[in-house]
C-alpha cells in the first residue's frame, strides 16, 4: 500500500495508462527505470528510491503470475543474489545449452496433466466392503 503522495508522485510520472494497468495487475503503482525485457516478454524495473528490498519489480507479459515465468538470471537479480541484472552481465546472459528443451514448458503439479509415477507395491491395506446376511 502506498501513501497518496506516492501515488500522486508516481500518476504524474508514468502517465494514466500505465497507471491504470498498474492498479489492475499490480494492485499499486511504482515508477522505475526498464532494466531489461527477457525472452518470454516479462519487463523488469528497479528504483533505488523506494523502500528497501521493494526497489526491483517485474511487469508479466501474461497476467498469470506464475514463478516459472521468470529466468533464472533474472530470478536472481529480483532476490537480490546478484546486482547486476542478466541483461548487464556477461555472465548471467541466458544461452541455451544443448541439453536444455528449447522451449519453455510450464510446472504442471497440481494439475491433470501433473506427473505420476507407476506404483508396483502392493497397498498395504485392502477397501473392505461389508457383506450383510439378509433378514429373515
Amino acid at each position: 500500500m502506498s501513501t497518496i503522495m506516492r501515488t500522486l508522485r508516481n500518476l504524474r510520472s508514468i502517465g494514466l495508462k500505465e497507471y491504470g494497468h498498474q492498479m489492475q495487475y499490480m494492485g499499486d503503482t511504482k515508477a522505475g527505470t526498464l532494466v531489461g525485457q527477457d525472452r518470454y516478454g516479462n519487463k523488469y524495473f528497479e528504483n533505488m528510491e523506494d523502500l528497501p528490498l521493494r526497489t526491483r519489480w517485474c511487469d508479466y507479459k501474461d497476467q498469470e503470475f506464475n514463478p516459472d515465468q521468470i529466468e533464472p538470471g533474472w530470478h536472481a537479480w529480483m532476490s537480490y543474489m546478484v546486482d547486476k541484472a542478466p541483461s548487464q552481465d556477461p555472465l548471467l546472459q541466458r544461452q541455451v545449452r544443448p541439453w536444455e528443451p528449447a522451449e519453455h514448458r510450464p510446472c504442471l503439479t497440481w494439475s491433470r496433466s501433473a506427473y505420476r509415477p507407476f506404483n508396483t507395491v502392493k497397498n498395504k491395506y485392502q477397501p473392505w466392503t461389508p457383506v450383510a446376511a439378509a433378514r429373515r
